[in-house]
């Protein structure tokens, strides 16, 4: 008897603690809705963007006096701060490349602020349009051949960051021959210079804030205006990059070219880099060969040989602890 009694308490004393178990799993798994909701209202917060009190374009300002200026810089800042990805590696590509293009930008008497027209037209991305435009600046394949570039099946020099930026140059100063305003320039840049030409006789006024353009043409300049934003003043945005965390300028070599290269996977062996380095940093040869029928000379950029071993991406990091334009550092977050 008395081991029926406990062997009843043990099986009594399993079953309850067996419904303990899934009454206290089944809460933890399924909390009330109150206590959901309120964890999601504490937690999750979207705040509107700083629209700043003045900015301008090449040193031309923009009336945000006027709600639809106002309004329509406002879009494109908050795209630009919430499409984090985005934004993120725009920064980080223009660490790398804005070195680059800024010298010749100056050189060429182009102002500064062009430099973000390059990343916002490619993101600073050998990339193609569907129609055709190519490189970072975007060209069409007439309109370089017009502005001294070099395209065929074997070179196109689209793909050449400084030869590029030189055209882009040339072209972007022959507009402003024509409008005597940068921001029409840029405006210019990404409809066509035909199309603005033809939006000022017929609505007569040379403002572009006043203009009545396609929608693609009208967010142009908020669009390079909130990138240039965000990038002098990242952490307002919420953009908390380190230093070490931006593409680093890579340090280069030029190869001069007076002959024809047959093939390019040899020359490359015998200048100590592999095939994909050599198509990497020359982006513009677009075989396997160099051909040079008019004699030219061309400049082959390879990588400086101590940034081709292992472990050699360290040298060109940034600090670990410095946040990108900020005072803070990475301890202070």
């Amino acid at each position: 008897m008395m081991k029926k009694l406990l062997l009843f308490g043990v099986f009594a004393s399993a079953g309850i603690l067996i419904l303990l178990l899934f009454v206290f799993s089944s809460q933890k798994e399924n909390p009330p809705d109150s206590t959901y909701r309120q964890a999601f209202h504490d937690s999750y917060k979207i705040f509107s963007v700083e629209i700043p009190e003045k900015i301008d374009f090449a040193g031309e300002p923009a009336p945000l006096d006027l709600f639809y200026v106002r309004e329509m810089l406002d879009r494109e800042l908050l795209i630009n701060t919430y499409w984090h990805t985005s934004t993120i590696l725009l920064i980080k590509r223009a660490n790398r490349w804005f070195p680059v293009i800024e010298p010749i930008l100056k050189k060429n008497g182009i102002p500064d602020d062009f430099k973000y027209l390059a990343l916002i037209e490619s993101g600073l991305m050998n990339v193609v349009s569907p129609k055709g435009a190519t490189g970072f600046w975007q060209f069409l394949e007439k309109t370089a051949r017009e502005y001294g570039l070099e395209v065929n099946k074997e070179i196109d020099e689209r793909y050449n960051v400084e030869k590029s930026t030189e055209a882009a140059c040339r072209y972007l100063l022959d507009s402003y021959d024509e409008f005597g305003d940068w921001t029409l320039v840029a405006a210019a840049y990404n409809a066509g210079r035909k199309r603005v030409e033809n939006a000022i006789e017929k609505q007569k006024t040379k403002d572009y804030y006043n203009l009545y353009l396609n929608d693609e043409t009208s967010r142009y300049i908020f669009r390079i205006m909130a990138i240039k934003t965000i990038y002098q003043n990242p952490t307002t945005y919420g953009f908390y990059i380190r230093e070490s965390d931006l593409y680093p300028v890579i340090p280069t070599i030029n190869i001069k070219v007076e002959n024809t290269i047959p093939d390019l996977v040899e020359f490359a062996h015998k200048n100590g880099v592999s095939y994909k380095i050599l198509k990497l940093f020359n982006p513009w040869l677009r075989s396997g060969k160099l051909p040079d029928e008019s004699h030219k000379t061309y400049y082959i950029k390879l990588p400086e040989k101590q940034y081709l071993d292992p472990g050699s991406a360290r040298k060109l990091l940034g600090s670990e602890q410095e946040i990108f334009h900020d005072t803070l550092q990475v301890n202070d977050l």
